[in-house]
């Protein structure tokens, strides 16, 4: 970490404002859907749950996408003392990415699809966001430079980019009909490039968090330490191989399952435990300079904690022929996006927007504490709402599909209502970061 450059080009920033506006956009048509998943009919007419739904996921991935972008520009100049390699490169893979975006959120209130989850839109919409992902990879490798006696920090932002540009390729394998003719090799790949997918976008996330860690305590020798570098590797274990969870109820080789069960949880336990040991190391000063990154750090810590527990049970073939495909899923789902990427992403945008008062603002933390027991409420809902689901599944006299339903609308009820509060919780923390509005010059760091 050199801190012989103070003034990081500020068009990082671009991306970060970018991503919370559609991180906004995200949480305002999640209760849209909410609302329509317990009053069916709810705005049918003008935005029905088919555009809701897809407006709210791909919303939700492009902040993620975005701000990770963002982050890792603004702390790799940070890192090595040196000014991003290409700002022209920077600005059209802005600008492709911004492109598409608009563009793909156009098609879904159109109602012109043609993908498949997470990517609902025409697949020709995806050649931007590729060749914007081959330029940040240009970028990125430009502006480290040498590879040799690099922190882990830097070689998970780029285990995240290269596997990110690979599995987001193997997801439009369906595209080519000798992969889509086969059902059974289809929905493996599908499945497989997805599980993939979300493990690249952890290393971007992890890697930045990792970078702020080291920054906040001002002691680099985590990131070189055997420990991190064990992180990574396992990391890396995960990426490749433990989306074997998603396919156990496809007839696929015995192995894949196996190797899958074994490494699934080591990635988010070994996390946690970095993360627990660096809070224990902190001393009171440091903790209260950097609170309100501090405070969201220890939620993804918490919320790591409970996925693990959730996903363990979830990786057993036995319990997860029961809850494959129920609301259990979501609930994994939304606590692990809500709970650690999001809270760790925040963390990172409260850094990089220089908010340093020791308390973040009022409105950042209420709604820190807002999200986070909103989210637990949520979260708990949707478990209960699959358990029962799985029992109705498995039953041997099942009841009407109509009549389950009408059971578990109080527990919908609850999801709406605590999700609700969760998305007003969250968008307090964006106001807050908001407020003062982030202004960039080329004589001044990025700030608010």
């Amino acid at each position: 970490m050199d801190s012989s450059i103070s003034k990081p080009a500020p068009y990082p920033a671009y991306f970060i404002r970018f991503g919370l506006v559609l991180l906004a956009f995200g949480m305002v048509f999640g209760i849209i859907g909410g609302l329509q998943y317990v009053l069916p009919g709810f705005l049918k007419g003008i935005l029905s749950f088919e555009k809701t739904r897809p407006l709210h996921v791909s919303a939700v991935l492009f902040w993620i996408i975005l701000t990770a972008t963002g982050g890792i520009f603004t702390y790799v100049q940070e890192h090595s003392g040196r000014k991003i390699h290409s700002v022209l490169l920077l600005k059209i893979q802005f600008f492709l990415f911004g492109i598409s975006i608009v563009l793909i959120m156009a098609c879904y209130f159109a109602g012109m699809f043609g993908g498949r989850e997470y990517w609902e839109y025409p697949p020709y919409l995806s050649i931007p966001i590729v060749l914007g992902w081959l330029l940040f990879l240009v970028n990125f490798l430009r502006t480290v430079g040498s590879l040799k006696k690099q922190p882990v920090y830097i070689w998970m932002w780029l285990t995240g980019i290269i596997f990110f540009l690979f599995t987001f390729a193997e997801s439009y394998l369906w595209v080519l009909p000798y992969f889509r003719k086969n059902i059974i090799n289809d929905m493996t790949i599908q499945w497989k490039s997805y599980g993939s997918m979300v493990g690249s976008w952890n290393q971007l996330i992890y890697g930045s968090s990792a970078y702020l860690m080291c920054k906040i305590s001002g002691d680099q020798r985590t990131a070189f330490s055997k420990k991190a570098f064990a992180l990574y590797f396992i990391g890396l274990f995960n990426l490749m191989f433990n989306w074997g969870h998603h396919i156990y109820t496809l007839p696929t080789h015995v192995y894949v399952r196996q190797i899958s069960y074994a490494v699934s949880m080591t990635e988010l336990l070994l996390l946690g435990r970095i993360i627990w040991e660096w809070k224990q190391s902190l001393t009171t000063a440091q903790k209260f300079l950097h609170l309100s990154s501090y405070r969201l750090m220890l939620a993804a810590d918490v919320w790591i904690f409970l996925n693990l527990l959730l996903a363990i049970g979830m990786s057993v073939p036995a319990i997860n022929v029961y809850t494959h495909g129920t609301h259990v899923t979501v609930a994994h789902a939304m606590g692990t996006t809500i709970g650690i990427n999001t809270m760790l992403l925040l963390a990172i945008v409260s850094d990089l927007l220089a908010q340093k008062q020791s308390q973040g603002g009022r409105n950042s933390k209420n709604g820190f504490w807002v999200a986070n027991i909103s989210l637990l409420v949520f979260w708990l809902s949707l478990i209960i709402a699959g358990i029962l689901k799985a029992r109705w599944q498995m039953s041997n006299n099942p009841l009407p599909f109509s009549s389950m339903i009408q059971q578990l609308r109080p527990f919908f009820m609850v999801f709406l209502v605590s999700g609700t509060t969760l998305a007003a919780g969250i968008l307090m923390i964006l106001f807050s970061l908001f407020k003062k509005n982030i202004h960039v010059t080329s004589n001044q760091d990025i700030q608010i």
